[in-house]
C-alpha cells in the first residue's frame, strides 16, 4: 500500500514538474528520507519480525 502511495506521487511529481520544483524547494532532505523509508520498508519489516522470534 505504501508503495503504491509512493508510485502515485512520484507520477505527479513527474507529470507536473513545477510541482516537483516546489517540492525540492521547500525541503528536499524529508522527501528523501521517505523515499529511502519506502524502498526500504520490506528489509525493516523483516528485521523487527526476526527480533520478535
Amino acid at each position: 500500500m505504501i508503495r503504491i502511495m509512493f508510485g502515485a506521487i512520484l507520477g505527479l511529481l513527474v507529470a507536473y514538474p513545477a510541482l516537483l520544483a516546489v517540492v525540492l524547494a521547500v525541503s528536499h532532505t524529508p522527501v528523501l528520507a521517505f523515499a529511502a523509508g519506502v524502498l526500504l520498508w520490506p528489509r525493516i519489516t523483516r528485521t523487527v519480525r526476526g527480533w520478535a522470534r
